[in-house]
Protein backbone atom coordinates (compact mmCIF):
# COMPACT_ATOMS: atom_id res chain seq x y z
CA UNK A 1 0.00 0.00 0.00
CA UNK A 2 2.99 2.30 0.36
CA UNK A 3 3.14 2.69 -3.43
CA UNK A 4 -0.37 4.17 -3.49
CA UNK A 5 0.78 7.06 -1.28
CA UNK A 6 3.66 8.04 -3.57
CA UNK A 7 3.68 11.57 -5.01
CA UNK A 8 2.11 11.87 -8.49
CA UNK A 9 5.16 13.90 -9.52
CA UNK A 10 7.40 10.98 -8.69
CA UNK A 11 5.18 8.60 -10.59
CA UNK A 12 5.32 10.81 -13.68
CA UNK A 13 9.08 11.46 -13.56
CA UNK A 14 10.94 9.74 -16.43
CA UNK A 15 13.32 6.96 -15.46
CA UNK A 16 16.79 7.38 -16.95
CA UNK A 17 18.01 4.33 -18.86
CA UNK A 18 21.29 2.90 -17.51
CA UNK A 19 24.33 3.93 -19.52
CA UNK A 20 25.69 1.13 -21.74
CA UNK A 21 29.02 -0.32 -20.60
CA UNK A 22 32.09 1.09 -22.30
CA UNK A 23 33.43 -1.26 -24.99
CA UNK A 24 36.64 -3.03 -24.02
CA UNK A 25 39.86 -1.65 -25.46
CA UNK A 26 41.02 -3.60 -28.54
CA UNK A 27 43.66 -6.19 -27.76
CA UNK A 28 45.92 -4.93 -30.54
CA UNK A 29 45.90 -1.44 -29.03
CA UNK A 30 46.80 -2.82 -25.61
CA UNK A 31 49.69 -4.75 -27.08
CA UNK A 32 50.89 -1.76 -29.08
CA UNK A 33 51.02 0.34 -25.91
CA UNK A 34 53.08 -2.28 -24.11
CA UNK A 35 56.16 -3.12 -26.26
CA UNK A 36 58.59 -5.79 -25.09
CA UNK A 37 61.12 -4.68 -22.54
CA UNK A 38 64.55 -4.14 -24.09
CA UNK A 39 68.10 -4.11 -22.74
CA UNK A 40 67.12 -6.72 -20.20
CA UNK A 41 69.64 -7.67 -17.56
CA UNK A 42 68.72 -11.37 -17.70
CA UNK A 43 69.32 -11.49 -21.46
CA UNK A 44 72.72 -9.82 -21.12
CA UNK A 45 73.66 -12.26 -18.36
CA UNK A 46 72.71 -15.28 -20.47
CA UNK A 47 74.57 -13.98 -23.53
CA UNK A 48 77.67 -13.46 -21.37
CA UNK A 49 77.30 -16.98 -19.97
CA UNK A 50 77.06 -18.39 -23.49
CA UNK A 51 80.23 -16.58 -24.47
CA UNK A 52 82.08 -17.96 -21.46
CA UNK A 53 80.90 -21.55 -21.89
CA UNK A 54 81.45 -21.57 -25.67
CA UNK A 55 84.97 -20.22 -25.19
CA UNK A 56 86.00 -23.09 -22.93
CA UNK A 57 87.37 -25.14 -25.86
CA UNK A 58 84.60 -27.72 -25.73
CA UNK A 59 84.78 -28.49 -22.02
CA UNK A 60 81.55 -26.62 -21.31
CA UNK A 61 79.57 -27.15 -24.50
CA UNK A 62 76.80 -28.91 -22.60
CA UNK A 63 76.36 -25.86 -20.41
CA UNK A 64 76.50 -23.62 -23.49
CA UNK A 65 73.68 -25.59 -25.13
CA UNK A 66 71.56 -25.24 -22.00
CA UNK A 67 72.00 -21.47 -22.19
CA UNK A 68 71.06 -21.53 -25.88
CA UNK A 69 67.81 -23.29 -24.96
CA UNK A 70 67.03 -20.55 -22.44
CA UNK A 71 67.73 -17.83 -24.99
CA UNK A 72 65.35 -19.47 -27.46
CA UNK A 73 62.59 -19.38 -24.86
CA UNK A 74 63.21 -15.70 -24.13
CA UNK A 75 63.62 -14.56 -27.72
CA UNK A 76 59.95 -14.03 -28.55
CA UNK A 77 59.50 -11.62 -25.63
CA UNK A 78 62.59 -9.56 -26.37
CA UNK A 79 62.92 -6.11 -27.88
CA UNK A 80 65.04 -5.42 -30.99
CA UNK A 81 68.26 -4.68 -29.11
CA UNK A 82 68.10 -7.89 -27.11
CA UNK A 83 67.21 -9.91 -30.21
CA UNK A 84 70.25 -8.50 -31.98
CA UNK A 85 72.43 -9.33 -28.97
CA UNK A 86 71.16 -12.93 -28.86
CA UNK A 87 71.74 -13.48 -32.58
CA UNK A 88 75.22 -11.98 -32.25
CA UNK A 89 75.99 -14.30 -29.34
CA UNK A 90 74.94 -17.34 -31.36
CA UNK A 91 76.96 -16.11 -34.33
CA UNK A 92 80.09 -16.14 -32.15
CA UNK A 93 79.57 -19.85 -31.41
CA UNK A 94 80.56 -20.70 -34.98
CA UNK A 95 83.87 -18.91 -34.52
CA UNK A 96 84.92 -21.29 -31.76
CA UNK A 97 87.21 -24.14 -32.83
CA UNK A 98 86.69 -27.76 -31.88
CA UNK A 99 89.14 -30.64 -32.17
CA UNK A 100 88.63 -33.66 -34.41
CA UNK A 101 88.88 -37.19 -33.04
CA UNK A 102 91.14 -39.94 -34.40
CA UNK A 103 88.63 -40.59 -37.19
CA UNK A 104 88.58 -36.98 -38.29
CA UNK A 105 85.11 -36.38 -36.81
CA UNK A 106 84.65 -33.02 -35.13
CA UNK A 107 82.47 -32.44 -32.10
CA UNK A 108 79.81 -30.19 -33.63
CA UNK A 109 77.12 -30.19 -30.92
CA UNK A 110 77.55 -26.50 -30.16
CA UNK A 111 77.30 -25.53 -33.83
CA UNK A 112 74.21 -27.66 -34.39
CA UNK A 113 72.51 -26.15 -31.34
CA UNK A 114 73.31 -22.62 -32.49
CA UNK A 115 72.05 -23.32 -36.02
CA UNK A 116 68.82 -24.82 -34.67
CA UNK A 117 68.23 -21.80 -32.43
CA UNK A 118 68.89 -19.33 -35.25
CA UNK A 119 66.27 -21.11 -37.33
CA UNK A 120 63.70 -19.86 -34.79
CA UNK A 121 64.96 -16.28 -34.78
CA UNK A 122 64.12 -14.96 -38.21
CA UNK A 123 64.28 -12.57 -39.85
CA UNK A 124 67.07 -11.24 -37.63
CA UNK A 125 69.10 -14.43 -38.06
CA UNK A 126 68.94 -14.74 -41.86
CA UNK A 127 72.26 -13.02 -42.56
CA UNK A 128 74.08 -15.07 -39.92
CA UNK A 129 72.76 -18.36 -41.28
CA UNK A 130 73.76 -17.37 -44.81
CA UNK A 131 77.23 -16.32 -43.66
CA UNK A 132 78.02 -19.82 -42.36
CA UNK A 133 76.65 -21.75 -45.31
CA UNK A 134 79.73 -22.80 -47.26
CA UNK A 135 82.09 -21.01 -44.88
CA UNK A 136 85.60 -22.44 -45.01
CA UNK A 137 85.57 -23.16 -41.27
CA UNK A 138 82.53 -25.45 -41.56
CA UNK A 139 82.33 -26.41 -45.22
CA UNK A 140 83.27 -30.05 -44.57
CA UNK A 141 80.63 -30.49 -41.87
CA UNK A 142 77.79 -31.68 -44.08
CA UNK A 143 75.39 -32.27 -41.18
CA UNK A 144 75.83 -28.67 -40.07
CA UNK A 145 75.59 -27.34 -43.63
CA UNK A 146 72.33 -29.20 -44.18
CA UNK A 147 70.90 -27.79 -40.96
CA UNK A 148 71.92 -24.23 -41.80
CA UNK A 149 70.32 -24.52 -45.23
CA UNK A 150 67.10 -26.10 -43.98
CA UNK A 151 66.70 -23.53 -41.21
CA UNK A 152 67.23 -20.51 -43.43
CA UNK A 153 64.63 -22.06 -45.73
CA UNK A 154 62.14 -22.33 -42.88
CA UNK A 155 62.42 -18.57 -42.37
CA UNK A 156 61.71 -18.19 -46.14
CA UNK A 157 63.02 -14.65 -46.26
CA UNK A 158 63.40 -12.90 -49.61
CA UNK A 159 67.11 -12.24 -48.98
CA UNK A 160 67.85 -15.98 -48.80
CA UNK A 161 66.06 -16.96 -52.01
CA UNK A 162 68.80 -16.25 -54.54
CA UNK A 163 71.59 -17.79 -52.41
CA UNK A 164 69.50 -20.93 -52.02
CA UNK A 165 68.77 -21.24 -55.74
CA UNK A 166 72.49 -20.88 -56.39
CA UNK A 167 73.19 -23.80 -54.03
CA UNK A 168 71.25 -26.13 -56.33
CA UNK A 169 74.44 -26.22 -58.43
CA UNK A 170 76.56 -27.50 -55.53
CA UNK A 171 78.68 -30.58 -56.28
CA UNK A 172 77.53 -32.37 -53.12
CA UNK A 173 74.15 -34.13 -53.48
CA UNK A 174 73.51 -33.72 -49.74
CA UNK A 175 73.71 -29.95 -50.14
CA UNK A 176 71.49 -30.07 -53.22
CA UNK A 177 68.91 -32.17 -51.40
CA UNK A 178 68.84 -29.88 -48.36
CA UNK A 179 68.50 -26.87 -50.64
CA UNK A 180 65.64 -28.45 -52.56
CA UNK A 181 63.85 -29.04 -49.27
CA UNK A 182 64.53 -25.48 -48.10
CA UNK A 183 63.04 -23.97 -51.26
CA UNK A 184 59.78 -25.78 -50.59
CA UNK A 185 59.18 -23.42 -47.67
CA UNK A 186 58.63 -20.60 -50.16
CA UNK A 187 55.23 -22.06 -51.03
CA UNK A 188 53.49 -18.98 -49.60
CA UNK A 189 55.15 -16.59 -52.04
CA UNK A 190 53.54 -14.96 -55.05
CA UNK A 191 52.87 -17.25 -57.99
CA UNK A 192 55.50 -15.72 -60.29
CA UNK A 193 58.26 -16.31 -57.73
CA UNK A 194 57.04 -19.83 -57.03
CA UNK A 195 57.13 -20.62 -60.72
CA UNK A 196 60.73 -19.44 -60.94
CA UNK A 197 61.72 -21.65 -58.02
CA UNK A 198 59.72 -24.54 -59.50
CA UNK A 199 61.52 -24.25 -62.83
CA UNK A 200 64.96 -24.32 -61.18
CA UNK A 201 64.05 -27.39 -59.15
CA UNK A 202 62.61 -29.15 -62.18
CA UNK A 203 65.78 -28.46 -64.19
CA UNK A 204 67.85 -30.17 -61.50
CA UNK A 205 65.45 -33.09 -61.26
CA UNK A 206 65.56 -33.73 -65.01
CA UNK A 207 69.34 -33.30 -65.05
CA UNK A 208 69.98 -35.95 -62.41
CA UNK A 209 67.35 -38.23 -63.97
CA UNK A 210 68.86 -37.97 -67.46
CA UNK A 211 72.36 -38.57 -66.09
CA UNK A 212 71.15 -41.68 -64.30
CA UNK A 213 69.36 -42.97 -67.40
CA UNK A 214 72.56 -42.54 -69.41
CA UNK A 215 74.64 -44.37 -66.78
CA UNK A 216 72.28 -46.85 -65.09
CA UNK A 217 75.07 -48.98 -63.60
CA UNK A 218 77.17 -46.09 -62.30
CA UNK A 219 76.70 -45.72 -58.50
CA UNK A 220 77.52 -42.00 -58.49
CA UNK A 221 74.51 -40.86 -60.59
CA UNK A 222 72.34 -43.35 -58.71
CA UNK A 223 73.36 -41.92 -55.34
CA UNK A 224 72.79 -38.34 -56.48
CA UNK A 225 69.35 -39.18 -57.82
CA UNK A 226 68.37 -41.07 -54.67
CA UNK A 227 69.43 -38.16 -52.45
CA UNK A 228 68.07 -35.29 -54.55
CA UNK A 229 64.89 -36.54 -56.23
CA UNK A 230 62.65 -37.00 -53.19
CA UNK A 231 63.10 -33.51 -51.68
CA UNK A 232 62.77 -31.91 -55.11
CA UNK A 233 59.48 -33.69 -55.78
CA UNK A 234 58.15 -32.76 -52.35
CA UNK A 235 58.97 -29.10 -52.97
CA UNK A 236 57.47 -29.20 -56.47
CA UNK A 237 54.25 -30.42 -54.90
CA UNK A 238 54.29 -27.70 -52.26
CA UNK A 239 55.01 -24.91 -54.74
CA UNK A 240 52.44 -25.97 -57.32
CA UNK A 241 49.72 -27.74 -55.34
CA UNK A 242 49.92 -30.55 -57.91
CA UNK A 243 50.57 -34.14 -56.90
CA UNK A 244 52.99 -36.07 -59.10
CA UNK A 245 56.01 -38.32 -58.61
CA UNK A 246 57.49 -39.31 -61.96
CA UNK A 247 60.02 -36.77 -63.29
CA UNK A 248 58.81 -37.10 -66.88
CA UNK A 249 55.23 -36.43 -65.81
CA UNK A 250 56.40 -33.38 -63.89
CA UNK A 251 58.07 -32.10 -67.04
CA UNK A 252 54.87 -32.64 -69.03
CA UNK A 253 52.78 -30.94 -66.36
CA UNK A 254 55.10 -27.94 -66.37
CA UNK A 255 54.97 -27.67 -70.16
CA UNK A 256 51.18 -27.60 -70.03
CA UNK A 257 50.72 -25.40 -66.96
CA UNK A 258 53.63 -22.97 -66.67
CA UNK A 259 51.52 -20.07 -67.95
CA UNK A 260 48.37 -20.97 -66.03
CA UNK A 261 47.11 -19.67 -62.70
CA UNK A 262 47.86 -22.56 -60.33
CA UNK A 263 46.11 -20.90 -57.42
CA UNK A 264 42.89 -20.41 -59.38
CA UNK A 265 42.84 -24.08 -60.29
CA UNK A 266 43.18 -25.02 -56.59
CA UNK A 267 40.03 -23.08 -55.64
Amino acid sequence: MIALLASPLLLLAPVAAPAPPAPPAPLAAAVAQDPPEDDRADVKELVDQLDDHAGARGKEDREAIEVIDQLVQLYGDCGPKDRKAIVKGLDKCFKEKRQEDENGVRDNQLYLAAATALGQMGPESVDVLLDWIGHKSHRKDIALQRLLIQNVGKIHHEDALKPLVKLLDDHDPQIQGATAEALGYYDGYELDERKEIFEELLKLLMQVKNTLDANPTDPIPRNRYDVVAAPIITSLQRLSGHQEHDPQKWQSWWNNNKKKDWDEEDD
